[in-house]
């Protein structure tokens, strides 16, 4: 089953820290992926740019609106997501937990929903 593992965490905070630190967490998140890579649970990833970046689209009698930025005010953002293949719920909230941003940050488990 391939499970949605989102990564959510506060850009304030990432945006205080500094270069070695960045490049730390970026050396991190590069061991995490080879590791799941190498185990045959990875199917896709990526980060996301900041929320400041963003776009919220919204239709509402025919016409399209747009606003800057997310959806919701939050104290953390999404910042990245890793599409996974596990076979069951728990092997996909182990890998949650091993993702660097569990320390600070909250990682959101959602199973792919499949159709038929």
């Amino acid at each position: 089953m391939q499970y949605l593992l989102l990564i959510y965490r506060n850009e304030a905070e990432l945006s205080k820290m500094t270069p070695e630190d960045r490049q730390k967490m970026s050396a991190e998140y590069g061991t995490y992926t080879q590791s799941i890579v190498q185990s045959g649970h990875f199917k896709a990833g990526d980060g996301l740019q900041p929320t400041t970046t963003a776009t919220t689209v919204r239709v509402r009698e025919g016409k399209t609106l747009t606003t800057d930025g997310p959806f919701a005010e939050t104290r953390e953002q999404l910042g990245g997501y890793y599409l996974v293949e596990a076979k069951d719920l728990d092997t996909a909230i182990a890998l949650a937990a091993r993702i660097p941003g569990a320390r600070d940050g909250s990682i959101e488990v959602r199973p792919v929903m499949i159709y038929k």
